[in-house]
């Protein structure tokens, strides 16, 4: 029996990674030819050709990657020592991978909500979150938007906390001129296919300038050792592989130019919805360079604006429909909404636009022309 529902044709996607890999089509297909070639599978010569690159790219003397960024969280929490018993803080707004690895590495979770300027871990409500049995604290710069680690360091100096900013979203964002990934002890990174800088799988890093921290990570990644047998320590298997690690090195010489394309588009989306009265656009502080991993905005009617938008064939996204504390899996920690009341309203109203650096000039006048259709 056939339906009688339509669905709107996709004018719009939320992203597009096959306009993506057109544009570097032959550079990509020779890239796997060769590991093919090799049969250079597992790690080999193009993982570690893509770990000498990135560490570069990041301004970090050592990068250690890893099968995924969930890995690299739960990798760096196990190599700097954490224990059952102790805390470790994360923000109230993120993808479950940043709390998860707490509790995965044996430590406690504690929330701290988040600043709704920039929708980050929120430095002044970081005091109160801070007890004697908190080691650590993992910044999540979210959307692309930097935290504010000048604030969050000198916290976390105070009371010898060391820090894991998670930046799975901000690859090459910065905050007064210093790259995101350098502030904390580590940074970690995703390499999802739909990231600034993704893979054609999953993938993930770590980066350090640490040297004693880098080769607790590659052992434990690695089967507790660092050459085949050699098992120093147990370990687990979180290995990037070699075909993986080639089409990333093919990417990363183009971020630099996909991250001013993003940097464009939201320019464009700022200018075509400045004037729509509803409609939150997203703030950028003083000193912080995002790379706009998503362009988010907010608004009470996210719901209704949403499924309009889908009527017109275009696609949105709602990433963080439940802040973490308020999850099903959280429920054992009793959390209110006046608990965090940044990331409580957040959490129903912010809406992602569509945002890659394939998206054209028309394709946005689309999205602006329905958004301010809707307001009218």
């Amino acid at each position: 029996m056939m339906s009688n529902t339509k669905q709107a044709l996709v004018t719009v996607p939320f992203a597009d990674l096959h306009a993506q890999y057109l544009t570097i089509k032959d550079e990509i297909d020779s890239a796997i030819a060769e590991v093919i070639s090799t049969s250079s599978y597992i790690r080999g010569p193009y993982v570690e050709r893509f770990e000498s690159e990135f560490a570069v790219a990041t301004e970090r003397s050592h990068c250690v990657s890893c099968a995924n960024g969930t890995d690299a969280l739960y990798i760096a929490m196990v190599a700097l020592g954490v224990r059952p018993g102790d805390e470790v803080i994360v923000p109230a707004m993120s993808w479950i991978s940043t709390s998860e690895t707490v509790t995965q590495a044996g430590a406690n979770v504690v929330f701290c909500d988040v600043d709704e300027a920039s929708f980050t871990l929120d430095p002044d409500a970081l005091a109160d979150c801070i007890t004697p049995r908190t080691v650590g604290i993992i910044p999540v710069h979210l959307y692309g938007q930097p935290a504010n680690m000048t604030a969050i360091v000198a916290e976390a100096e105070t009371h010898g906390l060391w820090i894991i900013e998670d930046c799975a979203q901000a690859h090459l964002a910065s905050l007064d001129g210093q790259q995101i990934g350098t502030f904390g002890n580590a940074a970690t990174f995703s390499f999802y296919p739909g990231k600034n800088l993704g893979a054609m799988g999953d993938a993930g890093a770590i980066v350090t300038s640490d040297s004693t921290l880098a080769e607790r990570m590659a052992m434990f990644a690695r089967h507790g050792g660092l050459r085949k047998g050699d098992h120093t320590i147990e370990g687990i298997n979180s290995r990037l592989d070699g075909l993986q690690g080639a089409i990333l090195s093919v990417k990363l010489k183009h971020l630099q130019f996909w991250t001013e394309r993003r940097r464009e588009i939201a320019a464009t989306y700022n200018d075509l919805l400045s004037n729509i009265e509803g409609v939150d656009l997203p703030q950028v502080l003083v000193g912080r360079e995002p790379v706009w991993h998503l362009y988010v905005i907010c608004l009470d009617r996210r719901g209704e604006l949403a499924e309009f938008l889908k009527s017109r064939g275009i696609q949105t996204a709602v990433n963080y429909p439940v802040a973490l504390p308020f999850l099903p899996c959280y429920k054992r920690l009793s959390h209110q909404p006046e608990q965090f009341p940044v990331a409580f309203a957040l959490q129903r109203r912010c809406l992602s636009l569509p945002g890659y650096p394939e998206m054209t000039n028309d394709q946005q006048q689309i999205v602006a022309n329905a958004i301010s259709e809707f307001a009218a």
